[in-house]
């Protein structure tokens, strides 16, 4: 997807265009033959695993219960203390 992005053919405001799912298909074809992935539903599903998972990042960060949470910028992740977890993850 990434370099599906750079092309930039595919590229637009809020993502992607429509058929970049076909030319997905065609990229993965050429870097993995016989591995017959499907942008539907395989690309799909993951696309949503990917989106549902950043959503609780960034609700994490910047949401209005994100008290205790930060970004490590160097490690890259997200970082709180242990009470914070716990918190938020029994809430």
């Amino acid at each position: 997807m990434v370099d599906l992005h750079n092309v930039g053919t595919f590229n637009a405001d809020t993502g992607f265009k429509a058929g970049y799912l076909n030319e997905l298909e065609k990229m993965l074809e050429k870097a993995l033959p016989n591995a017959m992935l499907k942008a539907r539903p395989n690309i799909e599903s993951r696309i949503r695993l990917l989106k549902r998972d950043w959503s609780i990042v960034y609700d994490m960060l910047n949401g209005q219960n994100n008290s205790g949470f930060g970004w490590d910028e160097h490690r890259q992740l997200v970082v709180a203390e242990d009470a914070v977890w716990n918190s938020y993850l029994n809430s």
